[in-house]
């Protein structure tokens, strides 16, 4: 009878992993499986958009991207909408970037570029090319992509601009990457999805906190109202994620969900560059809104304590031969993974995701926090003024 009786300690442990499992199912239902109710809402015909079809600027930033250009950008020149144009800034390009966009220029009426000045002070230059985009459009509502992104269907500046209602100055949307092979390359899409679940729910949810600019869409005027970039000015970055975080609400924004509005990037071949672009984002999430910062660290803090004390009760009950605990212990860690695991591969499923994950969730979702601390200490290790105005 002694390994069915529970002392104090497997009392606490289990009373910690209860609520620390009650708070991930709070995350899990309330945030990320918004994409997929989301869909679902729509499907019935219960989310209201917009009939109307206004002209629109795609501005696009590009540097030393002739291959991607040549390779994606005439699936954005082929949309099927009836009034749009593209821009594409050339930032100081090296390679075969004008002549290709010269040649394309020629097939496509609707395309338009220009180049940063050479000798430019900006510290972010893609800042300063976005903003000379923007200027040069001649259309208030604006969609951003990058050079390296293709649209899934020729439906995206369709699907985008049917969130484009008067109340609307905002509309964030999916991206992800193609499958590759090899564990840099499901990691790397793992962390795309769930960092995709992640912010979009939370838009979805009424607190929109960031947005990335291979797939979003706002109005001229509110950029400009905001002066552009002028409050991060003195950062590398921010020019999607710390902008929509100043200009975002529950109110002016929306979220386009469906598959065929997704943007598709090449899957990253060096490990070198996705860590620069994830110490990047690292390096100004720190100013966004404490609320919105606070509750990023629950989720993550509750996630890493949840599998230490699940651990440590099925270890330390296992030891003592109080089998019953261990068993409570695993089924709570099995009840969490299977929510997971259906949430998360039913997000993939939804946006088209060609990669699901069921053997390996469990170790992305443990590496995922570590992963993230370890590129802050990174940070912290070459300090701010990599980042920051010197």
């Amino acid at each position: 009878m002694e390994a069915l009786a529970f002392n104090t300690i497997d009392t606490i442990l289990l009373s910690v992993s209860a609520i620390l499992f009650i708070v991930q199912v709070i995350y899990y239902f309330g945030i990320y499986n918004r994409i997929h109710a989301h869909n679902r809402a729509t499907q019935k015909g219960n989310v209201h958009f917009t009939k109307d079809l206004p002209p629109l600027s795609v501005v696009i930033c590009a540097r030393d991207e002739s291959e991607n250009l040549h390779k994606h950008l005439p699936a954005i020149l082929e949309q099927d909408y009836p009034n749009f144009e593209v821009i594409v800034i050339n930032d100081g390009s090296t390679d075969e970037t004008e002549t290709v966009l010269c040649a394309l220029e020629e097939k496509y009426q609707h395309l338009y570029h220009s180049f940063t000045p050479e000798g430019s002070r900006y510290l972010s230059r893609k800042k300063l090319a976005l903003t000379l985009g923007i200027k040069a459009s001649k259309y208030d509502w604006l969609v951003f992509t990058e050079a390296r992104c293709q649209p899934t269907s020729n439906q995206w500046l369709r699907l985008m601009a049917r969130n484009f209602t008067s109340r609307t100055e905002v509309v964030l949307g999916y991206s992800g990457y193609e499958r590759g092979k090899g564990w840099l390359c499901k990691r790397i899409a793992f962390d795309s999805l769930f960092t995709s679940i992640t912010y979009l729910g939370w838009a979805l949810a009424g607190k929109p906190y960031m947005g990335f600019g291979r797939n979003m869409a706002y109005r001229k005027k509110l950029f400009f109202n905001k002066k552009g970039f002028a409050s991060h000015l003195n950062l590398q970055r921010g020019d999607d994620d710390l902008f929509i975080n100043e200009v975002a609400n529950g109110n002016n924004t929306r979220v386009e969900t469906d598959a065929n509005a997704v943007m598709r990037m090449q899957p990253v071949e060096y490990y070198k560059d996705w860590k620069e672009e994830k110490v990047s984002y690292i390096a100004t999430s720190k100013y966004y809104k404490r609320i919105q910062r606070f509750l990023q660290k629950i989720e993550t803090t509750s996630r890493l304590w949840f599998h230490f004390i699940i651990i440590i009760a099925i270890v330390i009950s296992a030891l003592n031969f109080h089998w019953l605990v261990s068993g409570i212990a695993f089924l709570i860690w099995v009840i969490r993974y299977t929510m997971q695991a259906i949430i998360i591969n039913r997000t993939a499923t939804d946006m088209k995701e060609k990669r699901h994950y069921y053997a390996l969730l469990p170790i992305f979702d443990f590496l995922l926090p570590l992963q993230t601390l370890s590129f802050k200490i990174y940070l912290l290790y070459r300090g701010k003024n990599d980042f920051m105005r010197r």
